[in-house]
């Protein structure tokens, strides 16, 4: 049976689903946030895209699937404003198993895009595969994030 018919993530909101049962994930997130935030300024330093393209590997479902792209949004934002350059438009590339529940992602954007600021353009697609596999063409990506899948 192949990996990805084994691993993936419970769905919709019920009582076993992954996104009633991700709180230590969310944990690591926020905690692994100063990386983030060292790596984004690292990539700042040699490369200013207008359009940022970011992979989230293995993004989950549920509240924390955006948390990552939230987090991103607004290490990039303060950098921006730092630096005194204009913030590029952001593209998060969603990429989970075949069996995450992207429906449950998607019906939370309405509400994320309120959140973001007025001025903020955001772009979210779901890239469906493993990531042992090829799942982008070679340098489409600016940014890559993983926080807590299997290796």
């Amino acid at each position: 049976m192949a990996v990805e018919q084994v691993f993936h993530m419970n769905g919709g909101v019920g009582e076993t689903s992954y996104a009633n049962n991700s709180s230590v994930q969310k944990k690591v997130m926020m905690r692994a946030r100063t990386i983030l935030e060292e790596s984004i300024n690292k990539m700042f330093c040699t490369n200013l895209p207008t359009c940022l393209k970011v992979a989230d590997l293995a993004c989950s479902s549920g509240p924390d699937a955006l948390l990552v792209a939230s987090n991103i949004i607004d290490i990039v934002n303060e950098t921006s404003l730092r630096l005194k350059v204009e913030t590029p438009t952001f593209q998060f590339f969603l990429s989970d198993l075949f069996g995450n529940d992207f429906n449950a992602i998607f019906k939370s954007l309405p509400e994320f895009y309120h959140t973001l600021k007025q001025d903020t353009r955001c772009l979210i697609n779901a890239t469906p595969g493993t990531f042992y596999g090829s799942l982008f063409p070679s340098n489409s990506i600016h940014f890559f994030h993983s926080s807590f899948s299997l290796h």
